[in-house]
């Protein structure tokens, strides 16, 4: 996996976790939302405005599984990232045609 976080010049963190889960998980449909702005000076803040975000994102990988299977496969795309980048990260994951 090419390593988007460390490069020398690193794309915003919207577009690392963009890419990450694109190549993890194939996605129908995926939406990364950066929250930071609503946590600016509580605990987790780095003073980055990257450490807090959504993700709503739809994969046929997540046909069959229970919510926290489906949540596991998100953070294993993020593990790196979760312990070093991201203090917060919300998941919305389905699989097409769940309601």
């Amino acid at each position: 996996m090419n390593d988007l976080a460390t490069a020398p010049h690193p794309l915003p963190l919207v577009d690392v976790i963009t890419a990450r889960l694109t190549e993890a998980l194939a996605p129908t449909a995926l939406q990364v939302v950066n929250d930071s702005h609503h946590h600016a000076g509580h605990m987790g803040d780095d003073g980055t405005g990257e450490t807090h975000f959504t993700v709503v994102v739809e994969s046929e990988r997540f046909a069959g599984l229970s919510r926290v299977a489906r949540q596991r496969l998100v953070n294993q795309a993020l593990a790196d990232l979760l312990s070093t980048r991201i203090h917060a990260l919300a998941i919305r994951a389905r699989a097409p045609g769940d309601a």
